[in-house]
């Protein structure tokens, strides 16, 4: 029976409730300097506040090696009522010190398999996914190893791959490598980021691979995002594709957060569900927040 693995246990699809596919409450990075999400205080208060706006339940995508902090991952969802996701993984090679890399090497997909089965370190908590990420409009040598590892863990495990897209770019390249050359089911990949480059051909294309399709994030200065989803996810459902989509807000720096002045989780329910509601009707919106994503993220686990 296909179940979502969360920080508190497996659970049936339809208990996830109103969901943030794609989101951070723990996150850090060499690339982002004094902008960690390090805070249990301000990610607590981010859950109550996404809570209060609707939300039910929320994706971590912070993978292996970039301070995901499982364990507190556990105690917000106990505390705030909302069920978390947890992910295992790897990202772009630039977020990580050399020496965790290496670390790593020849047992990645071993890790990533003792993550989803047995658990994050001695947390008791369980990943729930396998996120990996690819470059600009490439896969470097990385991304092939990751997405090579993930594959692997995917297979023994029936978990999903999650891909960050890089400016949401390189999509059917990694169909091309996921789903043809290692066989992963097109229903087991997550295709992130798609807000960020709104090419109907190439959006249409990763469908027709029966893939998810996540776009998550409002618009950032050189994003054109908000103002063109609502067009991209109508004319996806136009096409045939409107039971593939899934939406989440990716706040990644602690700035973005609500209540630190950014837009935060309750961003999508505040702003981007209404403007949605609008052009595709109540409906499907629902859908895509409530029962899409139960499907994307439930597995046969094994």
């Amino acid at each position: 029976m296909s179940r979502v693995r969360t920080v508190l246990g497996d659970i049936p699809p339809g208990e996830l409730g109103v969901c943030d596919a794609h989101d951070h409450l723990f996150l850090s990075s060499p690339q982002f300097p004094g902008q960690e999400l390090d805070d249990a205080v301000a990610a607590r208060a981010e859950l109550e506040a996404f809570r209060a706006a609707g939300g039910a339940a929320v994706v971590q995508w912070t993978p292996y090696g970039m301070g995901r902090r499982a364990a507190d991952l556990a105690e917000l969802s106990r505390t705030t009522g909302v069920t978390v996701v947890c992910a295992t993984g790897l990202h772009q090679a630039a977020h990580y010190a050399p020496e965790l890399l290496d670390a790593v090497r020849g047992r990645l997909a071993e890790l990533f398999v003792s993550e989803l089965t047995d658990g994050i370190g001695r947390t008791g908590v369980r990943a729930g996914l396998i996120k990996v990420a690819g470059g600009f409009h490439t896969l470097d040598a990385h991304a092939r190893w990751t997405m090579t590892a993930a594959a692997e863990a995917s297979h023994a495990t029936s978990a999903p791959i999650a891909v960050h897209l890089e400016m949401g770019t390189g999509a059917l390249d990694v169909l091309d490598l996921l789903c043809g050359e290692l066989g992963v089911p097109g229903d087991r990949v997550i295709l992130g980021h798609l807000n960020r480059s709104p090419d109907p051909v190439t959006h249409r294309e990763a469908a027709g691979s029966g893939c998810w399709l996540a776009f998550d994030g409002p618009s950032r200065a050189h994003h054109a995002t908000d103002w063109r989803m609502p067009n991209a996810l109508r004319e996806l459902a136009q096409a045939g594709f409107g039971d593939r989509l899934l939406l989440g807000c990716d706040t990644v720096l602690a700035a973005a957060r609500s209540v630190d002045g950014g837009p935060g989780m309750p961003y999508l329910l505040r702003r981007a569900r209404p403007r949605l509601v609008a052009e595709l009707g109540e409906e499907l919106v629902e859908r895509i927040l409530t029962g899409h994503p139960g499907r994307a993220f439930a597995a046969d686990w094994r």
